[in-house]
């Protein structure tokens, strides 16, 4: 597709209704990134791509100073079938921009033909496209195929739009502001039989009731009450009749924490639970933990870069501290372990009742795109003030 961006608020929409119509799962946004591609080239930037397969580095580079700043968009969608009824709903059955990540493309799209325009910064941009947000950690993926050492970055940048926040409120923090998520899976080994003759069999239902129950009692107490942290037991399947005991249950259970000691202690206990109990019925127990994203955490340096650059941008009354971190997780946590930075909130409440992120019904907020691409422009040149 041959498509010029442009500046104006009804193209902004265009580019991102686009988007919304042909969303695309992490690792396999092929035509998305053939669609970022096409519109940075024609911009005058120099394009990477293959990064974790589909993901785009834009470079730009204007007078001499060696200094340099990223900034970052996610480009995947979700599997989930949308319920918007919006005529430029998803074409592709069972996939949706339900998180919004078509919208922090096209901000960055539109700040990118600004800054190529302006041409009022000294030093180097690097524009950082990403995809597999959702599911399969892409920025650890681009970060292990050499993205920092391919592409210099004295700090790195993100944001997320939230529709349970005032529209074009600005929300940060220092330190934690996403939680790290991991995931347990565990399975009770007992032994099946007939409902009626229980003292035969060894009944992983009943050990497995026991571990839920056990599980509860971590973060109540062995966790500091001021240590945020939650153990959700989302899945417990086991039996398919009332006379059949089975020969073994499964338990699935969420995790969510900030602090790295605390995210050991919550794992220790899990397996020590799990493999206890399971014991104490006469049974075994095999706990499979996996760990997934890091806690995102800002950088106090580059977070009062960013509150100073906001406020300026919008106004003191519209940026807002947030009192806590989210127990919501994003993969830009892997990032800020590798460059200094710092990632934040924008709002795009439309009314109190909006769907939230990740619903059939939920839809970005278009009123927002030049707000979002203008603020981009103002941190980037912010930080490489033109001489």
């Amino acid at each position: 597709m041959t498509y010029q961006f442009p500046n104006t608020m009804p193209d902004l929409v265009a580019t991102r209704h686009y988007l919304h119509q042909y969303p695309e799962i992490g690792l396999s946004e092929f035509k998305t990134s053939d669609f970022i591609a096409e519109q940075l080239t024609a911009m005058g930037y120099e394009v990477t791509r293959g990064l974790a397969k589909t993901g785009i580095v834009a470079t730009l580079k204007n007078g001499t100073s060696e200094k340099s700043v990223g900034i970052r968009a996610d480009i995947d969608a979700l599997p989930i079938v949308e319920e918007t009824g919006a005529d430029y709903a998803s074409k592709h059955p069972g996939v949706m921009h339900a998180c919004g990540h078509d919208g922090h493309t096209t901000m960055l799209l539109g700040a990118a033909k600004m800054i190529a325009e302006r041409r009022n910064f000294d030093g180097t941009i690097h524009l950082i496209f990403q995809p597999a947000e959702e599911n399969f950690g892409g920025a650890r993926i681009m970060i292990e195929e050499g993205l920092f050492e391919r592409f210099p970055c004295d700090a790195v940048f993100g944001l997320h739009n939230d529709p349970g926040i005032p529209f074009g409120q600005f929300a940060l923090r220092d330190g934690p502001i996403m939680a790290a998520v991991d995931e347990c899976r565990i399975r009770i080994n007992g032994k099946g039989g007939h409902g009626a003759e229980p003292q035969e069999t060894a009944d992983p239902i009943i050990a497995g009731a026991s571990i839920v129950m056990a599980l509860q009692t971590i973060i109540s107490r062995n966790i500091h009450p001021l240590e945020p942290a939650v153990v959700t037991v989302g899945s417990f399947h086991g039996g398919t009749a009332s006379n059949i005991i089975p020969g073994h249950a499964d338990i699935v259970v969420g995790i969510r924490s900030y602090d790295p000691k605390t995210r050991d202690e919550l794992e220790r206990r899990i397996r020590l639970i799990a493999e206890r109990q399971a014991e104490s019925y006469g049974m075994s127990a095999t706990v499979d933990y996996e760990r997934s994203y890091s806690a995102t955490v800002n950088h106090r340096e580059e977070t009062e870069f960013l509150r100073q650059v906001a406020r300026k941008f919008a106004g003191e009354d519209k940026v807002v501290e947030l009192a806590r971190p989210f127990m919501g997780s994003e993969d830009f946590a892997y990032m800020l372990e590798k460059r200094p930075g710092s990632y934040f909130f924008l709002g795009t409440q439309r009314t109190p009742h909006d769907p939230q992120l990740h619903h059939p019904k939920f839809d970005f907020n278009d009123d927002i795109l030049p707000i979002g691409a203008a603020f981009w422009v103002e941190l980037a040149e912010a930080w490489l003030p033109a001489k």
